[in-house]
């Protein structure tokens, strides 16, 4: 058993190759001159990163997964006036969508707005004798891509019911129509005018229209 790599002197050095080697010549090097090739890990599923057992997984960095097609859906804008409180909601939010699978992207910091008063202290003679009061709202921004919108909905409810005191939120969700939408739109609208109509329904809904007035 070789003795600390920091209480290793040259004197003991010396004792170690003459013990080990056949003679004061050293003709290998004590290290592996063969270098090591680490292969890279391969990325793990959502079912397997969620069946895994990680103790204290709430203080790691949450997983961020990839997108797919780059499609947003949502986006989200957090302010507060302490930026801890807004730092833990956002590693919150963040845990809760690497869980649902939600490809989110990392949180953006957004310009501070910064309000400044100034306030006499007394009326008066005591007018020039005044107080600056300051404020400062700090901003956080997240963006989501490529979920379903049943599973964004249910990740917004969670994290509203889950709000942190002192910290607001804002959504913004983007729903795609289905094919087809806009010949629809156009038969609703053709429907509710008074185009194609028969005369017996512009009678009926000029009598309509006069008891009305009357």
């Amino acid at each position: 058993m070789f003795p600390p790599r920091s209480c290793l002197a040259l004197p003991t050095i010396a004792r170690l190759v003459r013990f080990n080697g056949s003679s004061s010549h050293i003709s290998a090097p004590l290290l592996p001159s063969r270098k090591l090739e680490l292969e890279a890990p391969a990325p793990l599923t959502e079912e397997e990163f969620s069946s895994m057992i990680i103790h204290g997984r709430s203080l790691y960095p949450p997983s961020y997964h990839p997108r797919t097609h780059s499609v947003p859906v949502a986006q989200l804008q957090f302010r507060a006036y302490h930026h801890q409180f807004l730092e833990l909601y956002m590693h919150f939010v963040g845990h809760a969508a690497a869980a649902l699978g939600i490809p989110i992207s990392r949180p953006v910091y957004l310009p501070t707005q910064r309000s400044l008063w100034t306030v006499p202290r007394g009326p008066f003679v005591h007018k020039k004798s005044q107080e600056n009061f300051e404020r400062k709202v700090h901003k956080r921004a997240i963006k989501a891509w490529d979920a379903d919108p049943e599973v964004v909905d249910r990740w917004v409810r969670y994290i509203a019911r889950h709000a942190m005191p002192g910290v607001g939120l804002r959504v913004t969700q983007w729903k795609r129509a289905p094919p087809g939408i806009g010949q629809q739109m156009v038969d609703a609208a053709v429907g509710t005018t008074r185009l194609g109509s028969g005369a017996d329904n512009v009678k009926a809904l000029a009598k309509k229209i006069v008891q009305q007035e009357l």
